[in-house]
């Protein structure tokens, strides 16, 4: 569609030219529903079983554009747990992992 970047990001605007007001209407109404079927998918890849914990903490951080607390008693813990449908338990798990990478990068770095 003309109005998306090369990034693939939706890019909202005026009408083009030439558009009538109906097809202005019509092109941001498909527009739209393309973007509620994007969050109605990834709300829905967010907290599948098919994926694991991992993935769907990924998709929750892109979602709410918020990086998984480092601190295990931070009040988003059991939110993201709640909202990805895993168990505080995995959560700390993800958070431990990230932190061994962490230590594990710094170490082998010049």
């Amino acid at each position: 569609m003309g109005n998306e970047s090369s990034g693939g990001r939706i890019v909202y605007g005026t009408p083009q030219a030439g558009d009538s007001a109906t097809d202005y209407r019509a092109r941001m109404a498909s527009l739209e529903a393309e973007a509620l079927g994007r969050w109605r998918q990834q709300l829905a890849e967010q907290s599948s079983a098919l994926n694991p914990p991992s993935h769907r903490i990924r998709i929750w951080e892109r979602r709410h554009q918020i990086d998984l607390p480092r601190d295990p008693q931070h009040p988003l813990v059991k939110l993201i747990a709640a909202d990805t449908r895993l168990s505080a338990e995995e959560v700390w798990a993800e958070q431990r992992s990230r932190a061994e990478a962490r230590a594990n990068a710094t170490v082998t770095a010049p």
